[in-house]
């Protein structure tokens, strides 16, 4: 027997039901009144399901268990007949009467005003809906005028790295986080919508895409980064778009290190390298997480540093407050000199970043001429970080003498550090990896070959990082700072320790990160005692709480004393009666248990079937009001973090244990939603 969750697709109430394989089961929603049925398939078995604009829209991940093929599907409001004409007519009607742009409207305001401007049109044309339906038709007008209309569920989802539109009538695929490439139920059937959407996407970047100028490179309001071609006329599909979704919270140092992406060891060398203005060079595939390596390092540079950073579209996020963020932009206008007018590219970008005194330079990735004044930067003593497309240190350094970057062989001892990574599969799962961390020494005056030494490598076999026991960056940085080895080595071991305290301390925020990172430069002995020997929490006051319940209790019974017109029974408005606190009676009877330990074992008894929750976190949990399992069906991830007490690993291990044990279906009216909207 299977138990499974239907969803009402008329009021979104949640409901309980359980079947056979193949079996047809009828579901009657008790809120509404509607009636529906789910089928158990048995060709298909569910991998996950979750919100993604709570109570309106929905994904839930499947897999054939034929063809072993996976498919995302979202799932929306279904609309009937009457909706969509409705939605229709106000959609039309609102943008006849529109007589602003939404874009020019403060971003709290948006909303309210857009609910007001379409009650104004059900209001005026008499419009008779029910309350239900013009929630519905409102999600609808929302999600196309202020989201990213029939892709904005998919927008929403932060399990997404990459969204492809391939052409009209193809299935969008996707690339899930967890479940590696997915095959979607959204699609665009018609290539005039599919067209009109991509201009419509260019304009929301702030760019223009026409027959003339049919392929276009932009940063989305998000962003998120976006290449899309327009029509057939490179693309014989018809138009296309890829976006490169980025994390709202990116990825920090000590999530790197609990990912096993590079290990706490590399992290700590890369630390000292930084603060020391060692150049680097992030190598690797595409996305092998060379930028979220670079934006993780870039945490290590010094708060007050002046950093310029360079790109073509923005990826790089830093917390420092003297940073100026360059981004190049396309030209208009005739050629002039192979070049169009107006046009600033990454070359004039590098140029200006040189006499804008900088201590450091990033540069998103070098593909061209630019590499050429990086590597002068480096030359001249400005510590420059960047990404480029390169799997090994022989093919960087191939691309980098090549052409189109031609970078002379005696510039590049200029480069200190190469980190390589990589994208491969360990157990079955898709990770990326540090593969190898390379110095660049000197070149052969004899060979002129270039000089290299290994500092660390990842073994694929154990899964784990290995020092080579040699680095000559570290000897540099010995040098410099008239240290001994024992000390330069006690000095790694610290930062060490400390990347592994804020993974296990859940320090992984920007500012949380670039925050301990600034003391322990400002005062690294008086850091590590206060991170070893942290201060004990203070205790609560229990008298002081008593006080305030006895003083409650007080004056609760002083005003039944002086209203004695009321009389014993008074009455009081249910939902008032439900929001008031009831001041429990201090007196026990004799041979009771004690209050304590009744609630203790209530508390601990009413999770002892979740794995995942020890008794803990089972008296927390119970605390804030989840009194069992059945309540945190429909409890996120973020809510549990908000829970003092509960860390981020724990609320994760409960909501897929939730997920592994609750397989969820929904019915076959509400699947029928996904590609409702607009017309």
């Amino acid at each position: 027997m299977h138990k499974k969750i239907a969803i009402c697709p008329g009021c979104h109430t949640k409901i309980q039901c359980e079947g056979e394989s193949g079996q047809k089961v009828k579901v009657d929603c008790l809120n509404c009144g509607r009636t529906g049925s789910i089928i158990f398939k048995s060709e298909f078995k569910e991998l996950d399901f979750y919100p993604l604009n709570e109570p309106f829209a929905y994904a839930k991940v499947l897999k054939n268990m034929d063809t072993l093929e996976k498919y995302y599907k979202v799932i929306e409001p279904y609309l009937s007949d009457d909706e969509q004409k409705t939605l229709n007519f106000v959609w039309e009607t609102l943008l006849k009467t529109f007589n602003m742009r939404l874009d020019e409207l403060d971003s709290k305001k948006i909303e309210n005003y857009l609910t007001e401007q379409v009650e104004q049109v059900i209001s005026s044309y008499e419009i008779e809906l029910e309350d239900l339906s013009k929630r519905k038709i409102l999600y609808y007008i929302k999600r196309e005028s202020l989201g990213f209309g029939k892709i904005d569920p998919l927008m929403r989802d932060p399990h997404l790295e990459d969204i492809s539109c391939d052409g009209s009538g193809v299935s969008i695929f996707l690339y899930h986080r967890k479940y590696g490439s997915v095959r979607s139920n959204v699609e665009f059937k018609d290539e005039e919508d599919l067209s009109y959407f991509v201009i419509r996407l260019a304009q929301k970047c702030g760019k223009h895409i026409s027959i003339a100028e049919p392929m276009l490179d932009a940063t989305m309001p998000d962003g998120s980064r976006i290449q899309m071609t327009l029509s057939n006329e490179i693309t014989t599909k018809g138009s296309t778009f890829t976006i490169r979704k980025f994390r709202a919270d990116p990825f920090t140092p000590p999530d790197l290190v609990a990912l096993n992406t590079v290990s706490s060891e590399i992290l700590a060398y890369m630390w000292l390298a930084v603060e020391n203005r060692v150049n680097a060079l992030i190598a690797g595939g595409t996305a092998s997480g060379k930028t979220t390596i670079l934006n993780a390092l870039s945490l290590f540079i010094p708060r007050e540093a002046k950093i310029v950073s360079i790109e073509e579209t923005r990826e790089i996020n830093l917390p420092h407050p003297n940073w100026i963020p360059g981004v190049s932009r396309s030209g208009f206008g005739e050629v002039v000199a192979n070049k169009m007018v107006g046009e600033i590219d990454m070359y004039d970008l590098m140029k200006a970043a040189l006499r804008q005194r900088p201590e450091y330079i990033i540069v998103g990735e070098i593909r061209g001429k630019e590499a050429y004044v990086l590597f002068q930067a480096m030359a001249t003593g400005h510590a420059t970080y960047s990404t480029v497309h390169a799997d090994s240190a022989k093919s960087l350094i191939h691309r980098l003498e090549g052409k189109p970057i031609e970078i002379p062989r005696v510039m590049l001892q200029s480069l200190d550090i190469v980190s390589i990574h990589i994208t491969t599969r360990v157990k079955g799962k898709r990770v990326r990896r540090c593969k190898q961390i390379i110095e660049i020494i000197d070149i052969d005056p004899t060979t002129k070959e270039i000089l290299t030494n290994e500092v660390f490598r990842w073994d694929p076999i154990e899964d784990k990082f290995i020092y080579t026991g040699k680095s000559y960056i570290l000897e540099g940085i010995r040098a410099s700072w008239d240290l001994t080895k024992e000390e330069i080595t006690k000095e790694i071991r610290n930062r060490t320790e400390i990347l592994e305290w804020m993974r296990d301390n859940d320090i992984r925020t920007y500012q949380e990160v670039a925050k301990a990172v600034s003391r322990y430069s400002e005062n690294p002995d008086d850091f590590l005692k206060k991170m070893r020997h942290p201060e004990p929490k203070k205790k609560k006051d229990k008298n002081k709480d008593k006080k305030g319940s006895e003083s409650k209790k007080k004056k609760t019974e002083k005003f039944v004393e002086e209203s004695p017109e009321l009389g014993n029974n008074i009455s009081v408005d249910q939902k008032e009666l439900q929001e008031t606190p009831v001041i429990q009676s201090e007196e026990k009877q004799e041979g009771d248990k004690p209050e304590s330990d009744v609630e203790l074992d209530d508390k601990i008894n009413a999770f002892k079937d979740m794995e995942s929750i020890d008794n803990e976190t089972a008296v927390l949990l119970y605390d804030n009001g989840f009194t069992s399992v059945d309540n945190l069906n429909n409890v996120s991830q973020k809510e549990l973090i908000k829970i003092k007490g509960i860390k981020r690993k724990t609320a994760k291990k409960i909501i897929k244990e939730l997920n592994d044990n609750i397989s969820v279906e929904l019915s076959q009216a509400s699947d029928e939603g996904g590609d409702r909207g607009v017309t």
